[in-house]
C-alpha cells in the first residue's frame, strides 16, 4: 500500500503569515495554480494513485479535487480526521502577533491548542481505518502542513524535520507493518 501526502495550496492567510488552524480559508489564484502544477507533474508519471481523499476544509478539499479530475480518479468523501491542528485563539494571527501576546513557546501557552498527541491520534485512527477498507489501494491524501509534519513524524520518525511547503509532495509505503518513505516534501513540480 502506497499513501501519498499532499499539503493544500496556498491561501491569502498563507501568503500573509497568518495561521489558518482550522479556520476554512479558500485557495487563491496561486493555490489553485499549484494544484494544477502537480496534478500535471502526477499525470505525467506513471498511474499510481487510485483515489484521493482529503481533510473537509475546502483549502485541502479545492486541492484534490483539481487533483482527482486531472488523473481520473475517484474523490473519495472528505474526512474531518485529516483537518488542520486547532491553534485555537492563535488562528489568524502572525508570528510577531504571537511572540508579542504569548511568547515563543505559544503553542504551550496561548488557550485551545490542539496538542500533538490528539493531532497524531485522530490521524494514525484514519490510516489504520484505511489499511483495512483499502488495503490494496494506493491512496492520495491531501491535508494541511502541522497536521502532515505530526504523522510523518510518528510513522517514519527517522525523516529529518522540515517545513512542508504547499503543494509538497511524499510518499508513504507500508512494508512488513511499517511506512517507509519513498518521497519526501517534494515541490519540483512548483519550479519553473
Amino acid at each position: 500500500m502506497l499513501i501519498g501526502l499532499v499539503r493544500h495550496g496556498k491561501t491569502d492567510w498563507n501568503k500573509d503569515g497568518r495561521i489558518q488552524g482550522q479556520t476554512d480559508i479558500p485557495l487563491n489564484q496561486e493555490g489553485i495554480s499549484q494544484a494544477i502544477s502537480l496534478a500535471e507533474r502526477l499525470s505525467g508519471e506513471a498511474r499510481i494513485w487510485d483515489a484521493v481523499i482529503s481533510s473537509d476544509l475546502q483549502r485541502a478539499n479545492a486541492t484534490a479535487k483539481i487533483i482527482a479530475e486531472r488523473l481520473s480518479i475517484p474523490l473519495l468523501d472528505s474526512d474531518p480526521r485529516l483537518r488542520e491542528r486547532f491553534f485555537g485563539e492563535v488562528e489568524g494571527t502572525k508570528e510577531q502577533e504571537r511572540h508579542e501576546r504569548w511568547g515563543t513557546n505559544w503553542r504551550d501557552l496561548a488557550d485551545g491548542v490542539e496538542s500533538n498527541d490528539d493531532v497524531r491520534t485522530r490521524g494514525l485512527s484514519a490510516i489504520n481505518d484505511w489499511k483495512k477498507t483499502f488495503p490494496d489501494r494506493n491512496l492520495l491524501v491531501v491535508s494541511h502542513g502541522s497536521f502532515l509534519a505530526q504523522i510523518l513524524a510518528e510513522v517514519c520518525s527517522d525523516l529529518e524535520d522540515q517545513y512542508l511547503s504547499n503543494l509538497s509532495y511524499s510518499i508513504l509505503e507500508l512494508r512488513d507493518d511499517r511506512w517507509h518513505p519513498q518521497l519526501y516534501n517534494c515541490t519540483i513540480h512548483l519550479q519553473t
